[in-house]
């Protein structure tokens, strides 16, 4: 148990010091009614010049982002971790994603629809980036 708890305040640790690539994406909002949170950052030393960066998204009942793109290297799996969420991504349809699902964006997508799909419980997803390590804004929204 105490190696357990002293591997997880480890990641908890690397996931709130790293620099860099996620250093724009301290606790934030990307709209009206959501919270991103650093979760993981990591260079992928067997792909130089590429890391990994995972964040949390929290969003209330009713919750949404804003639409916007992710950095144009960016590869992303975006995991449900609770409650139900709205993806649309690029021209396709809009679909409905329950925790225990995931959907992925290939880079330089476009990301016009991410919300909470409920207006009474909350929901979080878990969104994984294979990144270049130099692009320092993650997301940037569509104008």
């Amino acid at each position: 148990m105490k190696r357990q708890r002293t591997l997880l305040s480890l990641v908890v640790a690397a996931g709130m010091a790293f620099s860099g690539v996620a250093a724009a994406h301290g606790a934030e909002t990307l709209g009206a009614g959501d919270v991103v949170k650093p979760n993981f950052s990591h260079a992928i030393q067997n792909s130089p010049g590429k890391s990994l960066v995972a964040v949390e998204v929290f969003y209330p009942p009713g919750g949404a982002s804003l639409p916007h793109t992710h950095a144009k290297s960016a590869f992303i799996y975006a995991y449900v971790v609770s409650g139900s969420i709205a993806s649309k991504v690029n021209d396709e349809p809009e679909h409905i994603y329950k925790a225990g699902e995931a959907f992925f964006e290939e880079p330089g997508s476009r990301h016009p629809v991410n919300r909470n799909a409920s207006k009474t419980q909350p929901a979080k997803l878990l969104a994984v980036f294979v990144v270049d390590s130099n692009d320092k804004e993650l997301t940037t929204p569509l104008k």
